[in-house]
C-alpha cells in the first residue's frame, strides 16, 4: 500500500513551494486590496494554518472589480490554502482552474498535478487520481511516490488491465517487489489463477523468497490432474529452493530415489542431510543410519553389475534402461558419461514414459551445472498430468 508518510512528505513540499510561488504578489497589476491578504495567506500557509489562509483568500476574493491575473493568483493561493488545511475538493478545483489557465507549466504544474491525483486519492476517486497521475508523468514528473499513487488507483478502482499493463515486463521501470505483490493481489481479486500465478513467479525470479516457492510448489500439487509419481521431483524442488525443513524430508526424498532405482541420487541427499546436521541425531537417528546402509549397499551392488547391466541397455530395443543408468553415472558425479547415456536412451525412443525422461534429463543436466543445456531441455518437456509445470519450476529455479 502506499506509504502515507511519503505522501505527507511530498504534499508538505508542494504547499511550501506553491506558497513562496506568490512572490509575484508585488507586481504592479495587483491592487492592495487583492495583494495584502494573499500576502497573510502565504506566511499563514507557510505555518502551515490553513484555515486561517483560506479566510485571508476569501477577504482577497471579495475585492471588486479583479483583474484576471489578480483572479488567477487568488485561485493559486486558495489551492495551497486547502491543501495546508486539509480540504482536499477546494484544492483540486483551485489547481485544476490554474492549471487550465495555461498560465503555469514547468515544475510548479508539476507539483499542482501531484497535488490534484493525491487530492482525488484521499477523496477515492480512484479513476481520477489514476488519470491525474498518468498527466503528471506526460508533464514531465519523475517522483516515484506519484508511480505508487497511480498504480494504487488503478487497484484500488479495481482496474487490473491497468496494473498490468503499468507492470508490464516489458516496461522500462522494474517492478519493485511490493508492487509485483499488488499485481498478484490484484489477480487474485479476479479469480485470475493464471495472472496470480505469473505475478507469483515474476516475484521468484527478481525477489527470490522461499515463500513463493512454498506457495507454487503446494499449487502445482493441488492442481487437477497431477500425477502421484511426481512428487519424486516435487522433493526434488523443495531440497533445492531451501524448502526442506525436517530429516523426513530427506528421508522421503532418498526413499524415492531409491524407488525411481537411482540409489547414487538417494545417496547425494543423505549425504546433504548429515552435512547439514540434520540426520544422524535424535530418536529417529537408528532408522537413518539403515536407511544410509541399505543405500550404499544397493549403489555397490549396482556398481558391480553396472558393466553387463550397461551392455544389456545398449542392446535393448528401448532406452528406459539408458536413461536410468546415465543417472547414476551423473549422480555418482560421472556427469559426461551419464549425460551422454540419458540423451542416447531418449533418442532411442520406445521409453515408458517420454515426458518424465526429458524431465530427469534436465534436472541432471542442472545438477552437473549445464544451466542452458538444462532449460533448453526443460522448455521441451509437455504433458498435463504436471509433468510440464514441474519442468517450468526447474527453469524458474534455473534463473534464480
Amino acid at each position: 500500500m502506499i506509504h502515507h508518510y511519503r505522501m505527507r512528505a511530498a504534499v508538505a513540499a508542494l504547499v511550501l513551494v506553491l506558497g513562496s510561488g506568490a512572490g509575484v504578489l508585488a507586481a504592479d497589476t495587483v491592487r492592495p486590496e487583492v495583494g495584502n491578504p494573499l500576502k497573510s495567506a502565504q506566511a499563514l500557509v507557510k505555518a502551515g494554518k490553513g484555515k486561517e489562509a483560506l479566510a485571508e483568500v476569501a477577504k482577497a476574493d471579495a475585492a471588486a472589480n479583479k483583474t484576471p491575473y489578480e483572479s488567477f493568483l487568488i485561485q493559486q493561493m486558495r489551492g495551497s490554502a486547502a491543501l495546508a488545511a486539509g480540504d482536499n475538493e477546494t484544492a483540486i478545483k483551485s489547481f485544476e482552474g490554474v492549471l487550465a489557465s495555461g498560465r503555469v507549466s514547468g515544475k510548479e504544474a508539476q507539483q499542482m498535478q501531484e497535488a490534484v491525483a493525491v487530492g482525488y486519492y484521499k477523496m477515492k476517486d480512484y479513476p481520477k487520481a489514476a488519470a491525474a497521475a498518468q498527466k503528471y508523468f506526460k508533464e514531465g514528473g519523475t517522483d516515484a511516490a506519484m508511480r505508487t499513487v497511480q498504480l494504487q488507483s488503478y487497484y484500488l478502482g479495481n482496474d487490473c488491465a491497468s496494473v498490468s499493463k503499468m507492470l508490464s515486463e516489458d516496461s522500462a521501470h522494474k517492478a519493485s517487489e511490493e508492487e509485483l505483490q499488488i499485481l498478484r493481489t490484484c489477480y487474485s481479486k479476479e479469480k485470475d489463477d493464471a495472472g496470480y500465478v505469473a505475478a507469483t513467479e515474476r516475484l521468484l525470479v527478481n525477489y527470490p523468497k522461499k515463500d513463493y516457492w512454498t506457495e507454487l510448489l503446494a499449487r502445482v500439487q493441488r492442481k487437477p490432474g497431477f500425477s502421484d509419481r511426481l512428487g519424486v521431483h516435487v522433493y526434488k524442488l523443495r531440497n533445492a529452493t531451501g524448502n526442506f525443513t525436517s530429516a523426513n524430508d530427506y528421508m522421503e526424498l532418498a526413499q524415492l530415489a531409491m524407488q525411481d532405482g537411482v540409489p547414487a541420487e538417494a545417496k547425494v541427499v543423505l549425504d546433504k542431510g548429515y552435512s547439514a546436521g540434520v540426520l544422524g541425531k535424535g530418536s529417529e537417528a537408528a532408522r537413518q543410519k539403515r536407511l544410509q546402509d541399505l543405500v550404499d549397499k544397493t549403489l555397490a551392488d549396482s556398481k558391480k553389475t553396472r558393466a553387463q547391466d550397461e551392455k544389456d541397455a545398449e542392446a535393448a530395443k528401448t532406452g528406459d534402461d539408458l536413461v536410468r543408468i546415465g543417472l547414476e553415472y551423473v549422480y555418482e558425479g560421472q556427469s559426461d558419461k551419464g549425460l551422454a547415456l540419458i540423451d542416447q536412451g531418449i533418442k532411442r525412443g520406445g521409453l515408458k514414459r517420454p515426458e518424465d525422461a526429458k524431465l530427469r534429463q534436465g534436472e541432471a543436466q542442472l545438477y552437473a551445472g549445464k544451466k542452458n543445456a538444462a532449460v533448453a531441455t526443460l522448455k521441451t518437456v509437455k504433458g498435463t498430468d504436471g509433468t510440464a509445470d514441474i519442468a517450468r519450476l526447474w527453469v524458474l529455479q534455473a534463473r534464480t
